[in-house]
């Protein structure tokens, strides 16, 4: 045992080196892809888990995404303590150990070449489980994101790898977490090179969707080929929707500069200690969570019957709005909650509120409230990323 692990830190991994630095590397970045796929791939399963094991377990029948059928009381203490909780724990660290998320991955990416500590990833991991568990408008998919970025990144650091193959790590980290999340591989690959990258390359496009589909494997070992939300056949009608749709696309459009300038209006108070702003976002959840409870938690369940076409207008319209609110004031306080899944959420219903408009105003050319959600998660997605990737 002790001749191979030689065999491989005194030979293999030098030479492995020395080929990333060449022009034709592309075989080892593919090697680097397929790794980071499946260390990202464990990790975000190890994360998924750690969030629906308690909440199965805690929540009325066994489902992780009913936080709808607590009680009053329970709803109202829930967010309140996990905020507590968080506040304390992020008052414990050092400023600089405090950042998580997608903003995070890209300034370390831009300024730091990538390199993430491991207390980064630790932190990311129990702060990403404690807000969804306790009822946080929260997503999963920004602390997969980071969780995959960083651990594709130590990945590269143990192998003493050339900063431009732990950037490379750190993008094949990213697509991985979002192929693992939402087991939608291309959606992994235009995000990490929209979003992330900000550039489309032969050399990273290779080792990239490499990545995203080794983690997606991976996933699937366990949950299953179905992707994250059923999505009945959709098709436009007719071609005179258009006029409607550009409407919609204008207030989604609102709708997401509205979310945007709420969380830079409360970031304004990020001189304040953390441990009571936390407490404050606590505080704001609370009323939310008691009138409004599908605000709690991903709301991914909320987001599927949107799709179907089970929700009215009013209820649609209501809890997008909430949505919005809600998670602008506790994320702009610093709550460290991922914001992608909610976004989804607010696009979703607050599309399918407007669909609903559209069958009332045009009953026979207008498309199902599905098609409209569609729209409206790729619209508020497209505008609160700054970038036209689907969702």
């Amino acid at each position: 045992m002790r001749n191979i692990r030689k065999l491989f830190t005194e030979k293999l991994i030098p030479v492995f080196r020395r080929r990333l630095s060449g022009v034709d590397a592309l075989p080892q970045l593919a090697v680097l892809g397929l790794l980071s796929g499946l260390v990202t791939g464990t990790v975000i399963l190890l994360f998924r888990l750690a969030i629906e094991w308690p909440l199965e377990h805690f929540l009325p029948g066994a489902n992780s995404e009913s936080f709808e059928e607590l009680s009053i009381l329970t709803r109202a203490i829930l967010p309140f303590a996990g905020a507590v909780a968080l506040g304390l724990l992020l008052h414990r660290l050092a400023i600089h150990d405090r950042k998580v998320g997608i903003v995070h991955i890209m300034e370390r990416l831009n300024y730091h070449q990538g390199y993430i500590s491991f207390k980064s990833a630790m932190v990311q991991f129990v702060a990403g489980v404690t807000t969804v568990v306790t009822g946080q408008s929260s997503g999963r998919e920004g602390p997969a994101v980071h969780l995959g970025a960083a651990f594709s990144s130590l990945l590269g650091q143990r192998m003493r790898l050339p900063n431009n193959s732990i950037r490379t790590l750190v993008a094949c980290g990213c697509a991985a977490a979002i192929s693992a999340s939402f087991n939608t591989p291309i959606s992994g690959v235009i995000f990490a090179m929209e979003v992330v990258m900000m550039e489309y390359t032969i050399a990273g496009f290779t080792p990239i969707i490499l990545a995203a589909v080794s983690s997606a494997i991976v996933t699937q070992a366990v949950y299953g080929t179905e992707p994250a939300f059923s999505v009945p056949p959709l098709t436009m009608h007719s071609l005179l929707e258009i006029p409607w749709v550009l409407v919609i696309a204008v207030i989604i459009g609102v709708a997401a500069a509205s979310f945007i300038s709420l969380v830079d209006k409360m970031g304004r108070f990020h001189h304040r200690p953390v441990l009571l702003r936390i407490i404050l976002s606590g505080l704001l959840m609370v009323p939310f969570a008691v009138l409004v409870p599908e605000t709690m938690g991903i709301g991914y369940d909320t987001v599927s019957d949107t799709i179907n076409g089970q929700l009215g207008f009013w209820l649609l319209l209501g809890v997008g709005v909430a949505k919005l609110l809600v998670t602008g004031l506790t994320i702009g306080l610093g709550m460290p909650s991922g914001v992608i899944g909610s976004t989804i959420f607010m696009g979703a219903t607050i599309g399918g509120a407007m669909g609903l408009v559209g069958a009332q105003l045009f009953p026979d050319q207008a498309s199902s409230v599905g098609f409209y959600a569609m729209l409206g998660m790729g619209a508020m997605m497209a505008r609160s990323c700054k970038r036209p990737w689907p969702p």
